[in-house]
């Protein structure tokens, strides 16, 4: 009966989402099963942990919009999330739940889910809030170098900052479900530091492009936003956005169990 439910419930938000264009077709299709395994598998606080990660970076998203205009011709997608999207941000917080069904009485599981989308809430507040830096960012891998404003592994003070935040807004109702405020710490710092090896990803191995008409750097491909095709320049190909979110989220999960296996 609860998975039916959750059925129900995912369907009801992922149209409600589509309709308010923060998931395109096949990203509503991926948020009814992401949304139905977690909850029909998890429960109430597992789906309300989900439901605080797609309600505040959807939200950011469509904030200040005017201070984040001309940076969507860097970014690989826009703000409609599709399948690929929702499965790298959702997908590995879903195997979690799974594992959590099959051995409820381990908190593997719940460290697990909670990590890997503090790591990916994380990215997504520091992606969008970091463009109200008043300074360009510097690349991760040589703090010296200034770089334009939503380049791939680029970080700054403002950003880090907001990441920090993004994952202890997670970290808070995961202690709190829990009454483990050991957690709290946990999964904030893990989800930093999914955040910052997002970056780290970004500004070496992830699949960048170049624009010659435009004359910039951009994760498009093949056709940039102006219609020119894209040419690849560095890092692996089959390394996109997508598999870097990801990739954001493992490192997030396997920093909190590492952690918990020390503490």
């Amino acid at each position: 009966m609860q998975i039916i439910i959750g059925f129900f419930l995912a369907l009801i938000i992922a149209d409600l989402a589509y309709r308010a264009h923060s998931l395109n077709i096949s990203g509503a299709i991926a948020a009814s099963v992401v949304g139905t395994i977690v909850f029909g598998f998890g429960g109430l606080s597992w789906a309300i942990l989900l439901m605080i990660f797609f309600i505040t970076s959807s939200g950011l998203s469509r904030m200040f919009k005017k201070r984040k205009q001309g940076l969507d011709e860097k970014f690989s997608k826009g703000h409609e999330r599709d399948a690929g999207q929702v499965f790298g941000n959702g997908g590995l917080a879903t195997a979690f739940v799974l594992l959590h069904a099959l051995y409820p009485e381990s908190t593997i599981g719940w460290v697990g889910f909670a990590a890997a989308l503090a790591a990916v809430n994380a990215d997504t507040w520091a992606t969008e809030l970091g463009v109200l830096n008043p300074t360009p960012p510097r690349m991760i891998t040589d703090l010296r170098k200034r770089v334009e404003k939503g380049t791939s592994g680029g970080v700054s003070l403002f950003g880090t900052f907001a990441s920090l935040f993004g994952a202890a807004v997670i970290a808070l109702p995961a202690a709190l479900f829990t009454a483990d405020w050991s957690l709290f710490l946990l999964i904030t710092f893990s989800g930093l530091a999914g955040s910052l090896f997002d970056s780290l990803l970004g500004a070496t191995v992830q699949a960048m492009y170049y624009c010659p008409t435009d004359k910039k750097e951009t994760e498009k491909h093949p056709l940039h936003t102006c219609g020119t095709e894209t040419v690849h320049i560095r890092g692996w190909k089959w390394l996109d956005n997508d598999w870097v979110n990801f990739a954001c989220g493992a490192f997030g999960v396997v920093t909190a169990l590492l952690l918990k296996g020390v503490f």
